[in-house]
């Protein structure tokens, strides 16, 4: 068989049709080019603190958060947002994967920069103030790397956390598992055994709000504004929570807790002080109480503080107990992921009769007329009868002759 003079073999035997000549041939070793994402830069000055409950309290908008917080949690990532920082660099990791906290995916949804780091060197190499620039997982300060890390992305973290939501299951195994062991464990708080010192705070036939830095307690408080109009309850917070009823203009009666994280004022703004310590009576928060020259009184009890305040208000004889920013359902609980979480559960239990939460109230409770719509419908009504008497002669002529007798009544008096 004779061969085109220039062309190889294959080529002279090659079958393909005019349609596939037309379009040019890709090398089979030609490297596949695939779009890389764009690495993400922020910057911002720095902000460090390893509890996250008083970082935020620090904050500013536009600052780099540095803090240690392991698996976070939905309060703690609202918390940041709020807050108005561009990134967030965590010394431990954001979620651990032994549950699918939300803290993650709330602060990549919300457009925040979000890095694992492998270990606490940065609070060591960085000063509050400092400017940071943080190009994906790469942390610098002017030329120097200051630290490297992995970047959590929105689409990672979602991937990650519906992986973890098919894992629940060994989740609610372990929180059962700790259920049983506090019931074994805080009996006499379970039973009602605690002894409890005389309140200058009277629960008696009375509604108690009780407030704590949580889910939304913020929106619940803004809601229950014309319940506490009209109701008057007493308003006992848990730590944190003296500075959001602070914040909305509110002054508590009670202060409940270690005493960590209510700031100076809400101890000064005269509430009554109660100091939370352990059964042994080891009360971290008592040094801080003491140092302010401030009256408390010290009740030793396990669990949290804020089984503490309801426990309170039901053995002191609340009619109704009113809960904002606690946990109230199952996602919340798993969420926080602490073993004192259990306890908080056993309480709801125990007092569940005359337990409720903040946003059944604000959706069931129907206030009454302030005074000032009325008033503003008085005037209006005043206003129209002064036009309709000015305008109609007849009634014009009896409105001064009304005048007249008037003049006379308290003139001649």
């Amino acid at each position: 068989m004779a061969v085109t003079p220039g062309r190889s073999g294959a080529e002279a035997t090659d079958r393909s049709s005019p349609e596939d000549a037309a379009v040019p041939s890709v090398p089979s070793t030609a490297p596949l080019v695939r779009p890389q994402p764009l690495t993400r830069i922020v910057s911002g000055p720095a902000r460090a603190g390893r509890r996250t409950k008083l970082l935020v309290r620090h904050l500013r908008r536009g600052e780099i958060a540095i803090l240690e917080h392991r698996d976070l949690d939905r309060v703690s990532a609202e918390e940041l947002i709020a807050a108005g920082v561009v990134a967030v660099l965590n010394c431990a990791p954001s979620s651990s994967g032994t549950y699918p906290n939300l803290g993650p995916q709330l602060l990549t949804d919300a457009g925040i920069h979000l890095v694992d780091l492998p270990d606490d060197y940065l609070f060591d190499a960085v000063d509050n103030g400092d400017k940071l620039t943080v190009r994906g997982g790469e942390v610098r300060r002017g030329d120097d790397v200051v630290a490297h890390g992995h970047v959590l992305d929105r689409a990672r973290v979602r991937a990650d956390t519906e992986q973890r939501k098919r894992e629940i299951g060994e989740a609610l195994e372990r929180f059962v598992e700790n259920t049983i062991a506090h019931m074994r464990e805080e009996r006499e708080l379970l039973a009602g055994k605690i002894e409890l010192p005389h309140f200058r705070t009277d629960f008696r036939d009375r509604h108690a709000l009780i407030v704590a830095r949580g889910v939304d307690h913020q929106r619940d408080l803004r809601a229950l504004r014309p319940y506490i109009r009209d109701v008057h309850p007493l308003l006992i917070a848990v730590d944190g929570g003296a500075d959001a009823l602070l914040e909305v203009g509110l002054v508590p009666d009670m202060i409940v807790g270690d005493m960590d994280s209510a700031g100076p004022a809400a101890l000064r703004s005269g509430a009554e002080l109660v100091v939370h310590s352990y059964p042994d009576g080891r009360a971290p928060g008592q040094l801080r109480v003491e140092s302010f020259g401030l009256p408390y009184l010290l009740v030793p009890a396990p669990g949290t503080s804020q089984d503490v305040a309801m426990l309170i208000a039901a053995e002191k004889g609340s009619s109704l107990i009113v809960s904002v920013g606690s946990q109230f359902n199952l996602v919340e609980f798993l969420d926080r992921n602490r073993g004192g979480m259990s306890s908080t559960f056993l309480t709801r239990l125990r007092i569940g009769d005359i337990l409720v939460d903040a946003k059944g109230v604000s959706r069931l409770y129907r206030p009454a007329p302030g005074l000032r719509p009325l008033l503003l419908i008085l005037a209006a009504g005043f206003v129209a009868m002064i036009a309709v008497i000015l305008t109609t002669p007849a009634l014009r002529d009896v409105a001064d002759l009304l005048w007249l007798k008037l003049q006379i009544v308290f003139g001649s008096g």
